[in-house]
């Protein structure tokens, strides 16, 4: 199932509930809320009192991207903040397969983020304990980066694994998603679509418009792959 997540770093933050009302109008899916510590990634964002306070303001599912240093430490705090889906980086723990459990065990969907120099080997031993898996299409860190594109096979090797095992995993990919680069994700096997400066949060439009433009594209791409 095709689903837009609008990713609250690029979120006017005076305007955090007027945004969030829109967005929930314009008929978004979930919310993307990046965690970075500064150290797994050179930049700061949000954190344990924005995931409160979205809460507040929404009853979409929040999904959680720790770009932390052993994430671990943190998933009790996510949770308890509001938190309904966590990704994990696979290069920021030493424990993969247990703190993705330790989410599932607090019911929440568990998610593996993976860089784009990182190979899919690391997920071989945690399909079991993964909902999701977000594929990173920029380096992460920032917002606005050029999308690579080598991560069209990835995305594609990606699907073709999970449907020779039968697993029901979704396929996330984040970074710069925008209208050349969605119908393509499309066509490689994603499903979920982080949506920041390049479509929900792009500029010269309102988020309902750009809302409505990305769902129309995402809806259009998938229904022209099944007539085909």
């Amino acid at each position: 199932m095709m689903k837009l997540s609008p990713s609250l770093m690029c979120t006017d933050l005076a305007n955090v509930a007027k945004d969030i009302n829109e967005l929930d109008a314009a008929g978004v899916d979930q919310y993307h809320i990046d965690i970075m510590d500064g150290q797994f990634v050179p930049n700061f964002t949000l954190g344990p009192d924005f995931i409160h306070a979205v809460r507040q303001q929404t009853e979409k599912p929040l999904d959680i991207h720790a770009m932390v240093e052993m994430p671990e430490r943190f998933i009790d705090l996510f949770h308890d903040a509001g938190a309904d889906m966590i990704a994990i980086h696979a290069e920021a723990t030493k424990n993969l397969q247990g703190t993705l459990t330790h989410i599932r065990d607090l019911g929440m969907k568990a998610g593996v983020a993976i860089n784009p120099s990182t190979p899919l080997d690391v997920l071989n031993y945690v399909f079991n304990v993964s909902d999701y898996v977000i594929v990173m299409t920029v380096n992460p860190g920032f917002a606005g980066q050029k999308f690579i594109p080598a991560m069209y096979g990835k995305i594609r090797e990606l699907k073709q694994i999970i449907t020779e095992k039968h697993l029901d995993i979704a396929i996330e990919v984040d970074g710069n998603l925008g209208t050349e680069t969605i119908p393509k994700c499309i066509e490689a096997g994603a499903e979920w679509f982080v949506g920041g400066s390049s479509s929900v949060y792009k500029k010269g439009h309102s988020l309902t418009d750009n809302v409505q433009t990305t769902k129309h594209l995402m809806a259009q791409t998938v229904t022209m792959a099944s007539q085909e």
